[in-house]
């Protein structure tokens, strides 16, 4: 079981999602993937792929990319067993260009609150570091 459970309320909505945001902060791909369903069914960008152990992989590759990433979410809405947020992150490349990535995603949970399907849509913006607003 991972709480809060589905079917959403606003609270339960918004602990859910500040729970996401922790968790993919930590940038720890063994941590956040215990957050899906062994078969959860994702779409993130133009990649789609199942299963936690893709899951696991695609977020290596990611935050090996995305260096000192640092999310922000915000819930959008939710009903039921799902919830939509929007989000943007910022992170450099290895040759210190900094960029902030903006977008949705919608969310569908099963009984056990664990994440059963993931749709993300993501833009990328080039920024100078002065204009970062997620510093730590």
């Amino acid at each position: 079981m991972r709480p809060p459970l589905p079917p959403f309320t606003e609270e339960t909505a918004r602990a859910k999602v500040q729970a996401a945001e922790d968790a993919w902060n930590t940038r720890d791909p063994d941590r956040v993937a215990l957050a899906y369903t062994e078969d959860s069914v994702w779409r993130n960008r133009d990649e789609f792929f199942t299963g936690r152990d893709a899951i696991r992989d695609f977020l290596r590759r990611k935050w090996a990319r995305e260096l000192d990433y640092r999310l922000r979410k915000e819930l959008w809405s939710y009903t039921g067993n799902r919830i939509s947020v929007r989000f943007e992150y910022e992170w450099h490349d290895a040759d210190g260009r900094w960029w902030r990535s903006h977008g949705n995603e919608q969310w569908e949970f099963a009984d056990d609150g664990l994440m059963r399907r993931r749709e993300a849509s993501i833009n990328d913006v080039p920024i100078e570091p002065s204009e970062r607003r997620l510093a730590d």
